[in-house]
């Protein structure tokens, strides 16, 4: 079955950084789709990065454009999150998902992928 696992997350000081890495197993990573979104207590989920199956064109929500990038290794079956300068406004679980996708993935909500990973907390201190 697909199953994806979520890896890196951690305490780290404003102004710090970490990778986030997203194992997937059960099924063939390409033509998949892959988004990260993050939830903090009390909002909702929202988007941070993609990465779409059929070009590898990436997209960044603008609250961390320039400071996340997401990538894709289809061999090793991983989706990595490399994010700097972080800020406490960045806190929250990470979440990656993955779906095929008729169009770039920027233009689809959390809602329509159809498979979640658990989730893992990142906590910036100020």
């Amino acid at each position: 079955q697909v199953q994806l696992v979520e890896s890196g997350g951690g305490l780290v000081q404003a102004g710090g950084s970490l990778r986030l890495s997203c194992a997937a197993s059960g099924f063939t990573l390409d033509g998949y789709a892959i988004g990260w979104f993050r939830q903090a207590p009390g909002k909702e989920r929202e988007g941070v990065s993609c990465i779409s199956s059929h070009d590898g064109s990436t997209y960044d929500a603008d609250a961390v454009k320039g400071r996340f990038a997401i990538s894709r290794d289809n061999a090793k079956k991983m989706v990595y999150l490399k994010m700097n300068s972080l800020n406490p406004g960045d806190t929250a679980v990470y979440y990656c998902a993955a779906e095929r996708l008729a169009f770039s993935c920027r233009y689809y909500q959390p809602s329509e992928y159809g498979n979640w990973g658990q989730g893992t907390q990142v906590t910036v201190s100020s």
